[in-house]
């Protein structure tokens, strides 16, 4: 299966392309402009593989979390690939693509990633590699750093810019658990394509309108407003 992956959910806007068992992947930096940029690195792969977007067979995105704009960014273009394709959509986690990209670096089988989350939060989730690719440990979760703790007793790698924000209370929650750290890592779409392959593998492919983006933070706001409410 001919897999188009994408991923702007964060400042490194990644684009990789699954063709013909081979992936074409482009990544670059940047703070804003992700609608143009993931466009033109999805033409830039097309060239390179000497394919088109008629050749694809699905389109995987990163549904989140991360930045609010970023994750609709690559919602909307994923969704609107897969309607005028008619194609169906793999969404992966960036929380478990972040954790994917270092699988075959390091020997850790549990990595604890934390994303930096803005107003003194973080994303976070924990995981362990299976058979090369990693599998949720618990629940993803937006959560202040104090309260992002090792879930065993088992040694951890920890990656993920919110370990570079809040660093000194992440490594204390981790004492003595913490064999490496890796604070400058961002998911990539090349890591989504590992990922969605599991997926396709499983059959869990879904249609263009479930297409749908994973903020946690609003997850938390709604289900307080819920509490209030009883």
């Amino acid at each position: 299966m001919n897999i188009l992956a994408l991923d702007t959910c964060t400042e490194s806007c990644s684009a990789a392309l699954l063709y013909q068992g081979q992936i074409f992947e482009r990544i670059e930096m940047t703070q804003r402009g992700h609608s143009d940029l993931i466009l033109a690195m999805m033409d830039e792969l097309f060239k390179q593989a000497e394919s088109t977007i008629a050749d694809v067979d699905a389109v995987a995105f990163g549904r989140g979390p991360g930045s609010f704009t970023g994750v609709r960014v690559g919602v909307g273009v994923a969704q609107g690939i897969a309607f005028a394709r008619d194609i169906p959509v793999i969404p992966v986690s960036t929380l478990a693509a972040v954790a994917q990209g270092v699988v075959d670096e390091f020997d850790n089988e549990h990595i604890a990633v934390a994303m930096d989350a803005r107003m003194g939060e973080i994303y976070g989730a924990n995981y362990q590699v299976v058979d090369g690719l990693v599998t949720l440990l618990d629940e993803e979760q937006v959560c202040p750093p104090e309260t992002f703790k090792p879930i065993s007793e088992q040694s951890w790698l920890g990656i993920g810019t919110g370990w570079a924000e809040y660093e000194a209370i992440l490594s204390e929650n981790y004492s003595g658990q913490l064999s490496q750290l890796e604070a400058n890592r961002f998911p990539q779409a090349g890591n989504i394509i590992k990922l969605a392959q599991v997926e396709v593998e499983a059959g869990r492919l879904l249609p263009a309108d479930q297409a749908l983006p994973v903020y946690l933070r609003n997850n938390v706001a709604k289900k307080k407003g819920e509490q209030r409410g009883k």
